[in-house]
């Protein structure tokens, strides 16, 4: 399954300095349906990683990507 990246999901990774093999790890390891899902996945930082992504056929399309602050915090 191909992953793809939207030009605002690049930009929050940039701006948070989250790389793209982070989300791509993440993601590989979900089983998703089509349709848009919210991912909330601590990666053992400071604060959680929320995960937007679209699934349409054989592609994930992530629509953004952040550290979710007004979550829990470690």
């Amino acid at each position: 399954m191909g992953i793809k990246f939207s030009r605002h999901a690049k930009r929050r990774a940039r701006l948070y300095h989250i790389s793209e093999s982070t989300v791509s790890t993440v993601l590989a390891k979900m089983n998703l349906l089509h349709g848009e899902h919210e991912i909330i996945k601590d990666i053992g930082q400071e604060y959680p990683l929320k995960i937007v992504v679209s699934v349409k056929k054989n592609t994930l399309s992530v629509i953004t990507n952040y550290p979710l602050k007004k979550g829990r915090k470690k």
